[in-house]
C-alpha cells in the first residue's frame, strides 16, 4: 500500500468523524431552531470556519500552492452546491422525524449510492476486493436497521434521509471531478452559496430565528462537521477516489450513533456488535483493494494498473 493512500485512508476516517457529531448534535438543536435554516447555517458555520483557516495561513506564511478553480469545473461546482442545499435540508427534516440513531444508520446508503454513481455515471474502476467491502458495509446496515424493527419504519423521516444520501452520492461524485482543486476553495464555495441557499429559501418559506444563541451553536457544528470534515473528504478523495473514500467513510454512522446513544442515554443490542465486526471486515477489504486489469510485464517493467484511480494516485504523488 503507498504512502499516498495511507494518508487517504486516514483523513477518510478523520472526516468521518468529525462529520459524526452531526445527527446527535442537529437532533438536539433542531428544537431550537427549523430545519431549512438549519442547514443554511451548518454549511455557512463551514465557510466562516475555512475563511478563518486561510487567513491564519496566509499570516504565517503557510499558505500551499494550490490550483484554482476554473470555467471548465463550473458544472461540477453548481451541481456541487446545488445537491449540497437539497441533501442537508432532506436530512435535517429526516432527522426531525426519526431519531439520530436511525438517521446514522441510514447514512450508510450514501456509500452504495456513491460507489454506484461513481461506476455508472462517472465510469470510475472499482475493485472486486471493494464491491466485496461495499456489500459487508451494506448488510452490516441492514442489521443495525432491523436490530429494532419498529425502529426502521420506512416512514416519511427514513426516506428524506435515504434522499440526502442519494443526493450527496451525486455531490461525492462531483466533488471527485474537483478534488485537485483548493480544499479550502471547495469549501468556502459550498459554504457560502449552499448556506445562503438553505437560508434563504429557509426565510422564503416563512421559516423565522426564535433562539438566537442557537446560531451560535449551529456555527459551530457546521465548523467541524462540514467544514473540517469537507476538507479532510475532499484531500481523501484527491488519494483515493470517490468510491474508496466513500467506503472508508462508512464509519461515520457508527460513531454517530455511538454518540447518539451516549447523548440519549440508550444501550446498544448484541446486533450493534455483530454488525460492527462486518464493518470491519468491510473495512479490511476496502484497504486491500487491488484493481482487477492489469497490463502484461513489458521488458522487465513492473505491473502498471489500467485504472483512473491509480493514474490519479501517481499525479498526487508528483504534487
Amino acid at each position: 500500500m503507498s504512502k499516498s493512500v495511507k494518508t487517504g485512508i486516514i483523513l477518510a476516517i478523520l472526516a468521518a468523524g468529525l462529520y459524526a457529531v452531526n445527527s446527535p448534535l442537529s437532533k438536539l438543536l433542531l428544537g431550537y431552531m427549523t430545519p431549512t435554516l438549519m442547514a443554511g447555517f451548518l454549511y455557512i458555520g463551514a465557510g466562516l470556519g475555512m475563511a478563518l483557516i486561510a487567513f491564519v495561513r496566509r499570516v504565517k506564511k503557510t499558505e500551499k500552492t494550490e490550483a484554482r478553480l476554473t470555467k471548465a469545473e463550473l458544472p461540477y461546482t453548481v451541481a456541487m452546491v446545488l445537491l449540497d442545499i437539497a441533501a442537508p435540508i432532506c436530512l435535517l427534516f429526516g432527522l426531525k422525524a426519526t431519531t439520530a440513531a436511525n438517521a446514522s444508520l441510514l447514512n450508510n446508503f450514501e456509500i452504495v449510492a456513491t460507489a454506484v454513481i461513481a461506476l455508472l455515471v462517472f465510469k470510475e474502476k472499482i475493485g472486486l476486493r471493494l464491491w466485496c467491502g461495499i456489500l459487508f458495509v451494506t448488510v452490516s446496515c441492514l442489521l443495525l436497521s432491523f436490530e429494532d424493527i419498529g425502529s426502521l419504519q420506512f416512514s416519511f423521516g427514513s426516506l428524506f434521509v435515504l434522499l440526502a444520501c442519494i443526493c450527496w452520492g451525486f455531490e461525492n461524485n462531483c466533488t471527485r471531478k474537483i478534488s485537485s482543486k483548493d480544499p479550502l476553495q471547495i469549501v468556502l464555495l459550498k459554504g457560502v452559496f449552499s448556506g445562503m441557499g438553505s437560508v434563504v429559501i429557509g426565510f422564503c418559506i416563512g421559516e423565522r430565528i426564535t433562539v438566537f444563541w442557537s446560531v451560535f451553536a449551529v456555527l459551530g457544528v457546521g465548523f467541524v462537521a462540514y467544514g473540517l470534515s469537507i476538507f479532510f473528504y475532499v484531500y481523501a478523495q484527491r488519494l483515493l477516489g470517490a468510491a474508496r473514500t466513500s467506503a472508508y467513510y462508512a464509519v461515520a454512522p457508527f460513531i454517530g450513533t455511538f454518540l447518539s446513544l451516549l447523548i440519549f442515554r440508550t444501550l446498544p443490542q448484541y446486533m450493534y456488535f455483530i454488525a460492527l465486526a462486518l464493518m470491519v471486515v468491510g473495512a479490511i477489504l476496502c484497504a486491500n483493494d487491488e484493481p482487477i486489469f492489469k497490463k502484461k510485464r513489458v521488458k522487465g517493467q513492473a505491473y502498471r494498473e489500467n485504472t483512473a484511480e491509480k493514474a490519479e494516485d501517481a499525479r498526487a504523488n508528483t504534487r
